[in-house]
């Protein structure tokens, strides 16, 4: 049989070397519908990347794309800068309707610009301005966003080398079980906020992951988030939760503190929020922080109404009865544990562990490289994933919330096979 090599020519020539997914997968995509890719031969894979987390509901879901083709069609106001304009009223109604008011959450709503790191930006910005200082805490293992402030409280190496200047007014504190249980939480925290020696400026706030995707996959305990935040609160900090990743259903409730029983200051969220991969963020933070002058921070691209569009279908469509998506997503991460419990069993020798919540798993091997090899023989088999972790050690798993037990059962059976493979 002959195998079609990919053109691949223009991107490897014009394109610059800092791309970087499309490396781990040579080949080039054509088609998408539900959780599955087709290149451009036809060939498919099973996507359990999910637009690394900005297609929660997969790939060209049928009703949002119907909602997106009428706005469309009617010439609908696409461009509109922070215009009011129907779709953003609509969906800012439905945002308060079917998210805010059921979880008694009183936030504000902040348009920052339509991606993750732009939000953090803005919420940094934020709690600088309320609290009239300039540092922030943020955990080992974060990864917060490219630009320099969100790099500022990123901890891994290799992407803070790439910001070419000193980062500066960030601290970092250990995360969750970052001393494996040997040493109290916040013991270092708290003592150097107490100790007039010590050197840290008071923060203005702490900006935490509830589960640190690029990190490795760390799952933070309801019990550390809840002392994290009445640490904040007795030191006059504002708590900070990005949820850009980890929000939107991805750990089953809408927001992926809901679980801790905690109500964040600040919280930022993008990715899944259009629902359709479309560019959007949302900055969020409580009505007494709202200090922000007009076009104290703007963006041109802030008023993107398509996504306003879509991520109104995805609330309406999956989140009108919360309970019953949060359900679904619990019951197909239990699916995936299962799986997970089943491959570290028949590769004891190699597996250092698997941790997740939800429907986001990572799986840790004690060989930094295995990750890797595995994603690429996955890739071989038909499967997307991809690795984290501050070596690429663990293999990420980030299907759609929408994908069927039969194809979680698929792609399990793959990467199962891709582990034993490359042993």
């Amino acid at each position: 049989m002959t195998i079609t090599q990919p053109d691949l020519s223009v991107f490897e020539t014009l394109e610059s070397e800092v791309r970087s997914y499309c490396r781990g997968w040579p080949t080039v995509f054509d088609q998408a519908r539900g959780s599955r890719m087709y290149n451009e031969d036809g060939h498919e894979y099973l996507d359990f990347f999910a637009g690394a987390g900005s297609l929660n509901y997969g790939h060209n879901n049928p009703v949002l794309k119907r909602a997106l083709l009428d706005y469309l069609e009617r010439d609908g106001v696409t461009h509109g800068l922070d215009m009011s304009t129907t779709a953003k009223r609509t969906f800012l109604r439905t945002f308060q309707d079917l998210v805010l008011l059921p979880r008694d959450l009183p936030y504000k709503v902040m348009f920052p610009g339509p991606t993750g790191t732009n939000a953090v930006e803005s919420a940094l910005k934020l709690a600088r301005k309320v609290k009239g200082r300039e540092a922030i805490v943020s955990f080992t293992n974060a990864f917060h966003g490219m630009s320099l402030g969100s790099l500022a409280v990123t901890g891994n190496a290799f992407k803070r080398a790439g910001a070419g200047i000193p980062l500066v007014h960030g601290t970092p504190m250990p995360f969750d079980n970052y001393f494996d249980g040997t040493v109290p939480d916040f013991l270092w925290f708290e003592r150097l906020l107490e100790d007039q020696g010590s050197g840290l400026n008071k923060p203005a706030a702490v900006i935490v992951e509830t589960v640190q995707g690029e990190g490795g996959i760390n799952v933070a305990r309801a019990e550390w988030l809840r002392a994290l935040k009445e640490l904040c609160e007795r030191q006059d900090m504002l708590l900070i939760v990005d949820d850009i990743q980890m929000g939107c259903g991805r750990t089953g409730a809408f927001f992926s503190f809901e679980e801790a029983g905690i109500v964040p200051d600040i919280v930022t969220v993008s990715k899944s929020i259009s629902g359709y991969g479309l560019p959007m963020a949302l900055c969020l933070f409580r009505p007494e922080l709202d200090l922000w002058e007009p076009g104290e921070h703007n963006g041109t691209f802030r008023g993107n109404n398509p996504a306003f569009v879509t991520a109104t279908a995805a609330l309406e469509a999956y989140w009108t009865d919360g309970s019953a998506m949060e359900k679904q997503t619990r019951a197909r991460g239990e699916q995936v544990e299962q799986w997970l419990v089943s491959i570290a069993e028949e590769n004891r020798a190699d597996v250092s562990e698997f941790r997740g919540r939800g429907l986001v798993w990572g799986l840790e091997f004690h060989d930094k490289g295995r990750a890797e090899r595995i994603a690429r023989r996955a890739f071989d088999l038909g499967l997307l994933v991809e690795t984290s972790g501050p070596e690429g050690e663990v293999v990420k798993l980030l299907p759609a919330l929408t994908i069927t037990p039969e194809e979680l059962d698929e792609g399990m059976r793959v990467l199962a096979r891709a582990v034993r493979e490359t042993a």
